[in-house]
């Protein structure tokens, strides 16, 4: 084993090192075990879905992504006809998704390369890192997946294959452990580094999980070092996160002429750019409701509609009201029917609000 290796063990006193062959065994098990996913469709690699696929699966699970993808390839099929869209029509496209900072640098990305690259995804590694939205994880997964490149793509599911197979004790999402991670990663990457780096995904996706790693059926049981010392359920060592903010969101439902109102948020910050129904936040219930009263001078009646909605870092305890004899506010505030405000991007769990405007609508 290297130094770098033998640095990363320790207190494991004269136990073996995982053997350098376990990446063949590994890419063995992914021939005759991978995933049918829509992106991995198209031989070679096409590097716009590539790149589409691996933003979206993003804080997002893999089933949940696939008609999402689906959709937006239907939409945009190239990177100029993303480059070209509105943002309107993107967000829309993106609704439902969320973490739309996503979707938006996706829109930036594309036109960018349209003006710098001629509509083609960049293939160095500096050229792809720069375009917005693209860390290292990502341009790790365009650059080896398609375009061959040996370039680690490290997210979750690597960084706690490793850590098993490596008897990893660092906290992972600290930044040695996750360095720690990266150069045994550069130094055991294989030449299908596309494939390989595909292969760690599916693994720590189906077998090497989070909770009750599936060790029985695992390809690298018999390299992995956290299963040597029975540690498989303690590694990775991941500290704990803070948790999240609990706000109370007070919401308006006014309705005219069989449409209500909604506001769009500025452009930049939380869910830039879509609509939600007046809304006004608070750390308490009954705040939230007073100052939404005071905000469209007019009357409140209920709750009569609830929601609660978990971001990654924030929670939202939603309560909807009926109001009536409202001022409009100043500011980008419009009437939209149902048939209007399915064609725009609705905000994170407004949407769910819109659905039962609707039912109300029809009976106002």
């Amino acid at each position: 084993a290297s130094d770098v290796y033998k640095r990363q063990i320790r207190g494991h006193g004269s136990m073996s090192m995982p053997d350098k062959d376990w990446p063949k065994r590994l890419l063995s098990w992914f021939d005759a075990n991978k995933r049918d996913l829509p992106w991995r469709e198209s031989k070679p690699r096409n590097p716009y879905h590539v790149w589409v696929s691996e933003i979206m699966l993003q804080q997002t699970r893999t089933e949940a992504v696939k008609p999402y993808y689906e959709s937006w390839m239907a939409r945009f099929p190239t990177i100029k006809d993303l480059a070209d869209a509105d943002e309107q029509d993107v967000l829309h496209q993106w609704q439902g998704l969320g973490y739309y900072s996503r979707a938006r640098n996706l829109h930036k990305a594309a036109r960018e390369m349209e003006e710098k690259y001629g509509s083609e995804m960049p293939d160095t590694a500096d050229e792809v890192r720069a375009l917005p939205g693209i860390g290292d994880y990502t341009a790790g997964a365009i650059l080896s997946i398609a375009f061959g490149k040996k370039e680690p793509a490290v997210d979750g599911n690597v960084l706690r294959v490793y850590a098993r197979l490596y008897g990893i004790e660092d906290d992972v999402l600290k930044t040695a452990g996750r360095k720690k991670i990266r150069t045994l990663c550069e130094e055991t990457i294989p030449e299908r580094a596309g494939d390989f780096n595909e292969a760690l995904m599916d693994l720590g996706a189906n077998v090497c999980i989070p909770k009750r790693p599936r060790c029985s059926m695992c390809p690298l049981s018999s390299y992995c070092l956290a299963l040597k010392e029975g540690r498989e359920e303690e590694l990775p060592v991941r500290g704990k996160k803070q948790p999240p903010k609990e706000f109370y969101a007070a919401c308006a439902i006014c309705i005219m002429d069989g449409k209500v109102l909604l506001h769009k948020r500025p452009a930049t910050g939380m869910l830039a750019s879509m609509w939600e129904f007046p809304m006004v936040l608070s750390e308490k219930a009954d705040t939230a409701a007073d100052e939404l009263s005071h905000f469209l001078h007019g009357k409140l009646e209920g709750p009569v509609w609830k929601y609660k909605h978990v971001f990654t870092h924030r929670i939202w305890y939603m309560n909807a009201y009926m109001a009536e004899n409202i001022t409009v506010p100043e500011g980008e505030y419009k009437y939209f029917s149902p048939e209007e405000y399915k064609e725009i991007p609705l905000a994170g769990p407004h949407a769910r609000l819109a659905a039962f405007a609707e039912k109300l609508i029809s009976d106002f």
